[in-house]
């Protein structure tokens, strides 16, 4: 990979009400998520999250290598059919939700590579038609600031990626996949029996989705790292691909 040109990985940007070195709302992407992009050989670029009725998704993302969707807080329950919100439903915004739809169902149909972090996950079983669970049952179960191991289903690409069939991960979510969208394959799972993993057997592009944030512990965890790794060497084969293919 020539380092001073890496593999440019899109990051829809989300939404901060607080940030304190600016005077206006903001969007951001973590500092964890972007450095471990960067150490990956990745060029990291945060996207805005405009309006998909006003602007060419596709287009958008033509000009990127891969995509990484990231985490975030919830989406509104009536995108995955239902018709009650939980109580601890937060963070709501129904211009993320509709960018992030969108730029999941595009991001799959492109074959781009795409890496999907916690909501990120759920964006993409949301969009593939799968539902959601809005309250994992209360402080006791669910998973926010927890380290818990996860059993990876062997063969998968996150077991290629993250090198085991068991890894240590980094939680804080308290929704979980309920319903499996179309297609999707889970590929990992907690002791509880939450879905931590999820494929897309078949898709054209490179694919996986997690349930835990990898960014947390990638600086010194190599199996967390490996998950941006692969996606930044995946970006990197397919345009070295469409470079051969226009010679």
């Amino acid at each position: 990979m020539d380092p001073a040109v890496r593999p440019l990985i899109a990051i829809p940007a989300r939404f901060s009400a607080t940030t304190s070195a600016l005077r206006y709302t903001a969007e951001v992407n973590a500092r964890a998520l972007v450095e471990a992009v960067w150490r990956a050989g990745g060029e990291p670029a945060t996207i805005h999250p405009a309006d998909p009725g006003d602007c060419d998704v596709t287009a958008r993302l033509a000009r990127f290598d891969g995509v990484l969707l990231p985490g975030g807080g919830d989406m509104a329950p009536y995108r995955y059919g239902a018709t009650v919100t939980h109580d601890s439903v937060y963070d709501v915004d129904d211009l993320q939700d509709a960018c992030d739809l969108e730029v999941a169902r595009r991001t799959l149909d492109l074959g781009l590579p795409l890496l999907a972090i916690c909501r990120g996950l759920q964006v993409v079983n949301v969009a593939l038609g799968g539902t959601l669970e809005q309250d994992m049952g209360g402080p006791e179960l669910e998973h926010r600031h927890l380290v818990h191991p996860v059993a990876v289903q062997r063969g998968t690409r996150l077991e290629q990626a993250v090198g085991a069939e068991k890894t240590e991960a980094s939680c804080y979510h308290h929704q979980r996949v309920d319903r499996t969208g179309a297609g999707l394959a889970v590929t990992a799972r907690a002791a509880d029996g939450t879905v931590e993993g999820l494929e897309l057997p078949g898709a054209a592009g490179w694919f996986t989705g997690v349930q835990w944030h990898p960014e947390d512990t990638a600086h010194q965890d190599p199996a967390q790292q490996g998950l941006f790794d692969a996606l930044v060497r995946a970006a990197q084969n397919r345009r070295d691909g469409q470079v051969r293919d226009a010679l």
